[in-house]
């Protein structure tokens, strides 16, 4: 398994699992990012910083630390 930053640019993963505690890891669920979730991996940024995704239909832009608390497989 990996983490949501380590997927390249265009490929879709399922969520296995949110790693972070308390705020943070609420601040990730209410973005939709939850268990079983399919997410498409739209851009990266230059040096990896933020990421846009696609979750449920709608865009996100996500930080590297906060992508690292999405388990991936």
């Amino acid at each position: 398994m990996k983490t949501l930053r380590e997927v390249k640019c265009g490929d879709t993963v399922t969520v296995v699992k949110l790693s972070g505690e308390g705020a943070v890891k609420r601040r990730i669920m209410d973005m939709g990012i939850t268990k079983g979730t399919l997410v498409f991996v739209r851009k990266v940024a230059p040096l990896g910083d933020p990421i846009e995704v696609t979750v449920r239909g709608y865009e996100l832009s996500l930080r590297k630390a906060d992508a690292e608390m999405v388990i991936v497989d």
